[in-house]
């Protein structure tokens, strides 16, 4: 370290320690006493010279590159950029990014807002299943009877599918009930299109069963069906609220997405994600209302009650669902029976239809703070449904250090290029509002503003 720079880390209350060292090398910077093109220690040296651990000092350099005060060179190490120091008489203050919170504070998308106690109708379901026995051995493979009939019921209610409890599989959640149909239908080879951006363990599901992933993009409206061709087994979609763009997929495009389907023999496995949870529109019918034929419909109580709870649904024709029970019965991987109990009490109570009606208004008011808050510093979409929005970022942005910045103030969010595979688009950050507490998520948005300010 160059003995002319005196670096001392305060570390009784004076701020985070990466923060002191970067405010002590612009103070540096800015007063000439380090000239463009100076070479700065490595992040190893820097740590042990001032007895810290090399996070801080590779802390300290990442802020002041994200500002615009060193860069590095390939192979070569970091150097002061060519900024022109101010005289005094000019020089002003130069606004900092916020200190890191005491605790993360997370605007991942996908996760419903959890409350701080059970309320009666969640308490009313668990006290009816501590009062039965539970069944005497392993007849049901593709879940309880009485619980694939009131789900049929359900999802011809609010999705308008026609089906019976004969087209009703229980699974463990989305991702189950595709693995559950990659499994039984699909062989190692075949080719399945994949929304990009899109869902990252769809893909990770798609390759684990030796599947061939094709990359299919997709715009404001959703999935670009042009894009597909007659060689595909099978398309992931989801329609309702593409994730992470959220675009609902038109009318249109979804009778051309089946004409597609029925022509080429694909399956068509739609992702009804967020569906519940619409602001500003009316839901368009499910894929799966137009023909339960080539479509299989996955459902999830993830995004209603929680993630935690392990419970989903697929909708198909008795073909597929008695093909995916047949195989069950000899893994035996079925949701355990006290879980599917309590949600059969929660439907036949109408305790979940309470708490989408409850949510959905909370989510409203969420979603228009977070755009309201957000507008100013990007384009928004994806705002007329579900438990996040998107905001775009001019190009010239990297999202992933705007996501690593707000990760050190404070802020969990995911950058869009996370999603992305190998189709480009615009930089953006995938903004989840649902699971902070109202305090916390007006914190997090603050936050995260002055971090894109």
């Amino acid at each position: 370290m160059d003995s002319s720079l005196p670096l001392v880390l305060d570390r009784d209350g004076s701020g985070p320690l990466h923060l002191q060292l970067a405010e002590q090398f612009r103070a540096a910077i800015r007063d000439g006493r380090l000239q463009a093109g100076h070479r700065l220690p490595s992040t190893r040296d820097l740590a042990r010279d001032l007895s810290v651990s090399r996070s801080v000092a590779q802390a300290a350099y990442d802020q002041l590159h994200a500002e615009g005060w060193i860069q590095g060179r390939t192979g070569s190490g970091t150097y002061v950029a060519d900024v022109v120091p101010l005289q005094p008489a000019e020089r002003r203050r130069v606004p900092q990014p916020p200190a890191p919170q005491e605790k993360l504070l997370s605007l991942r998308a996908g996760i419903p807002f959890i409350g701080g106690s059970a309320d009666a109708g969640w308490r009313r379901a668990w006290r009816e299943v501590s009062a039965q026995l539970p069944p005497p051995g392993y007849e049901e493979p593709a879940g309880m009877p009485a619980l694939r009939e009131a789900m049929a019921a359900h999802v011809r209610r609010v999705r308008g599918i026609a089906c019976g409890p004969e087209n009703v599989l229980i699974t463990n959640g989305t991702i189950h009930g595709l693995r559950l149909l990659l499994s039984v239908r699909h062989r190692p080879g075949e080719r399945i299109a994949i929304e990009d951006p899109g869902y990252l363990n769809a893909v990770v599901a798609a390759r684990d069963h030796q599947l061939e992933v094709v990359d299919i993009g997709v715009d404001e409206d959703g999935l670009l069906v042009s894009e597909l061709g007659d060689d595909l087994a099978a398309a992931y979609v989801t329609p309702s609220h593409q994730y992470p763009l959220g675009g609902r997929l038109p009318v249109a495009r979804r009778n051309e997405l089946i004409r597609w389907a029925r022509r080429t023999g694909a399956t068509l496995i739609e992702d009804d994600y967020d569906s519940e949870f619409r602001y500003d529109v009316a839901p368009l019918p499910a894929l799966a209302q137009l023909d339960l034929d080539r479509v299989v419909h996955l459902g999830t109580l993830s995004k209603i009650l929680s993630p935690a709870l392990r419970l989903g649904w697929l909708v198909a024709s008795t073909e597929v669902v008695d093909a995916l029970a047949a195989y069950r019965a000899q893994s035996g991987d079925w949701p355990a029976w006290p879980m599917q109990a309590a949600f059969l009490a929660m439907l036949r109570d109408g305790y979940l239809d309470q708490v989408i009606r409850r949510t959905r208004r909370l989510y409203a008011d969420r979603r228009n703070l977070t755009c309201a808050v957000l507008a100013p510093h990007g384009r928004v979409i994806g705002q007329d449904a579900g438990l996040h929005i998107t905001l775009l970022l001019p190009d010239s942005i990297d999202d992933r250090e705007v996501a690593a910045r707000a990760r050190r103030a404070g802020v969990v969010v995911a950058p869009l290029s996370e999603y992305r595979r190998s189709i480009p688009g615009p930089p953006g950050l995938v903004i989840g509002y649902a699971r902070p507490t109202d305090e916390d998520l007006q914190t997090a948005l603050s936050l995260l503003a002055t971090v894109l300010a």
